[in-house]
């Protein structure tokens, strides 16, 4: 199966989930600074989605780059992380309307929660797959900056309940951490050609 579509499909429904979330930002209806005040938890609701999209597009690249195959498998754990990225606008928008109220805020960390792991399961569909390059599993290795995430997601989700803002302040922890460039599938990818090179050398 081609990765390309696989690739250009995922690129474009992030884009269009990017553009609803921007679209839920309403205009104030006043002229002045003061008018903006009222928005600004739901415009930080908007800045920390809009990170953790980057954050899955950025990865998302990566790991197609280093893969060589997929399969049947791998394009429906493809379609379960972006059903649940797909959750991101609405969750979003209510958690940003109700001033981080607790139920929101613990909704925005579920969809987290069960987006990090539809993604670990297309990593692991990605590395099962027949033919696929050792190239994947390489880079992974344990991956224990995505199992601290999904630690810090099952901890935070129900902590809103209680302490919202302090689950929050674990949302806002774990982009930051993914937000510091991982360089292990560029590592890779920058291996692999230069394989490459040198066995046309060889021959």
């Amino acid at each position: 199966m081609d990765k390309g579509r696989l690739e250009a499909f995922s690129d474009g429904v992030v884009a269009i989930l990017i553009t609803i979330m921007v679209l839920s930002l309403a205009a104030p209806h006043g002229a002045d600074l003061a008018a903006l005040m009222p928005l600004g938890q739901v415009f930080f609701s908007y800045v920390l989605s809009f990170v953790n999209l980057a954050i899955y597009w950025n990865n998302h690249h990566h790991l197609l780059q280093a893969a060589s195959v997929v399969d049947g498998r791998v394009l429906w754990a493809n379609m379960h992380l972006l059903f649940w990225l797909s959750i991101f606008p609405f969750a979003t928008s209510w958690m940003g309307a109700t001033g981080f109220a607790a139920l929101p805020t613990a909704l925005y960390g579920f969809v987290l929660l069960l987006a990090a792991i539809a993604y670990t399961i297309l990593v692991r569909t990605l590395i099962a797959a027949k033919g696929q390059t050792p190239r994947i599993a390489t880079a992974v290795g344990a991956d224990r900056k995505g199992l601290l995430s999904l630690v810090a997601y099952l901890v935070a989700t129900p902590l809103a309940l209680v302490a919202p803002l302090l689950a929050l302040a674990i949302y806002v922890a774990v982009a930051v951490v993914w937000f510091v460039p991982d360089r292990r599938m560029e590592r890779v990818l920058e291996v692999a050609p230069a394989d490459r090179g040198a066995r046309d050398k060889e021959s």
